[in-house]
């Protein structure tokens, strides 16, 4: 009988051979030896496989020890290897959301502390990273990366739909919204989508109301910067975009492209076939079509009036809400819409920007000019058919047609008295809110009327006072 045992560090190999007594196989010695020299030779070729075993187990346990020294450790969820364990165990905060340190100053949460450490820089304003060629400073290395390349002009990122080139992927990126239409910034408020976060921040300010960019010189302020450089031209009078085709330069780069799409582009697709009138684009030329058809997509909710443009609604709401939003700096009266602004500013500073072509002639108001364009073109002015009397354009030949019908459509609210023109309106509301708008700058006296005024400078003048037609006239309007 024989009794075997085997042990190493990493495993344990028991095994027991035994030998019983056969009383057959006793009785004859030279089968005995034989047996016994049979069962020799297996013992030994297996301690040959043991032994070989063992090295090889021994050889691949120290071979996996030496693997798993200099091998990667892998992500099981997106297949990203790290060096060390720890990175591994950093880097499945992405996968489980979790982010622990959290920035003092802004309250933003972070995975990893490196990554805080470089946020606080944007607080700190520490820039550690120098460009060696013009010696601007960054927060980050990939920061400084992405600036280099603007020296060298390199553009390593290409769209693979366009073939266009950029200097960094976050410009790749946003330019593939381009192609796709992805517009992944939603506004929480009224639902609209963007492009790209500096859209939706600019759109939030129109709920917001504020505007952060302010004119240093007049104090104007909007709600994008863009809209500030381009209203600080106003100023100084920079017109940067030239026109490489005629020279002619503009102030905005939407003038411009208006500019070469109507004088110097031979497309015709954006020409009204009706008027013969020129449009940078299809959508404008679409819009300006309903002028001619008579197409009118916007109705007023309150009254039932239609409008072509939603421009025109919106400055027609004004009249039922009261809302004057645009005021004169110089006398504070308000008004409904920014041309009406626009063309009483004209009585303060004297300008008269619509120039007669033919005579040189100018005046303050574009009708005024159309109106005085029939002198040269020989057109007739618009007839009253009931009396001959000729007027100057066809608004005031319909408050003419009024003297006529009796019409009285302008009604004072206050006392219920009617008017024919709209002025008289005005007018006669002056009466009831005491304004005297009118100053003599000799005597310092005031007056509800114009007219009135001028009546009375007569009196510094030493003219002679009318007492005629226009005296009555102006009796009957006191009155």
């Amino acid at each position: 009988m024989a009794f075997i045992k085997e042990e190493s560090e990493d495993f344990r190999i028991e095994e027991v051979f035994s030998l019983k007594p056969d009383p057959e196989e006793q009785t004859d010695p030279m089968a005995l030896k034989e047996e016994k020299q049979e069962l020799k030779k297996i013992e030994q070729n297996y301690f040959m496989t043991v032994e070989k075993s063992t090295q090889a187990e021994t050889s691949s346990h120290k071979k996996a020890q030496k693997t798993k020294s200099n091998s990667y450790f892998t992500c099981h969820q997106c297949g990203k290897s790290f060096n060390k364990r720890y990175n591994l165990k950093d880097h499945m905060k992405v996968h489980t959301g979790v982010k622990p340190f959290t920035c003092d100053q802004c309250g933003k949460n972070f995975s990893s502390k490196a990554s805080l450490k470089t946020h606080v820089r944007i607080h700190t304003g520490e820039r550690l990273f120098t460009c060696s060629l013009c010696g601007k400073s960054f927060p980050h290395k990939s920061h400084l990366d992405s600036h280099m390349r603007t020296h060298t002009g390199e553009k390593p990122f290409t769209c693979k739909m366009c073939g266009k080139n950029f200097t960094n992927k976050s410009h790749l990126d946003s330019h593939m919204r381009t192609h796709t239409g992805e517009q992944p910034f939603t506004c929480k408020m009224c639902g609209k989508s963007f492009p790209y976060k500096s859209h939706l921040d600019s759109h939030m300010r129109i709920h917001t109301g504020e505007k952060p960019f302010t004119c240093k010189m007049c104090g104007k302020s909007f709600t994008n910067k863009s809209h500030l450089d381009s209203h600080m031209r106003t100023h100084t009078a920079e017109k940067p975009f030239t026109c490489d085709q005629c020279g002619k330069s503009f102030r905005h780069k939407l003038t411009l492209n208006y500019h070469v799409k109507r004088e110097h582009s031979r497309e015709n697709d954006a020409i009204c076939h009706q008027c013969g009138k020129s449009f940078s684009c299809k959508a404008s030329l679409k819009t300006h079509v309903r002028l001619h058809t008579g197409e009118m997509h916007f109705t007023c909710s309150l009254c039932g009036k239609s409008f072509p443009y939603k421009s025109h609604l919106d400055s027609h709401m004004r009249i039922h809400t009261g809302e004057k939003p645009f005021t004169c700096k110089m006398c504070g009266k308000s008004f409904t819409n920014k041309s009406h602004l626009d063309s009483h500013m004209r009585t303060h500073t004297a300008e008269k920007p619509f120039t007669c072509d033919q005579c040189g002639k100018s005046f303050r108001h574009k009708v005024t000019l159309n109106s005085h364009m029939k002198t040269h073109t020989g057109e007739s002015p618009p007839t009253c058919t009931l009396c001959g009397k000729s007027v100057s354009n066809k608004s005031a030949l319909k408050a003419h047609m009024r003297i006529h019908t009796g019409e009285k459509p302008f009604t004072c609210t206050l006392c219920g008295k009617s008017f024919t023109l709209k002025g008289n309106l005005k007018g006669h509301m002056k009466t009831h809110t005491g304004e005297k708008p009118f100053k003599c700058l000799q005597c310092e006296k005031s007056f509800t009327y114009k007219s009135v005024l001028e009546h009375h400078l007569k009196t510094h003048s030493g003219k002679k006072l009318q007492s005629s037609a226009s005296g009555k006239r102006l009796r009957k309007r006191l009155s």
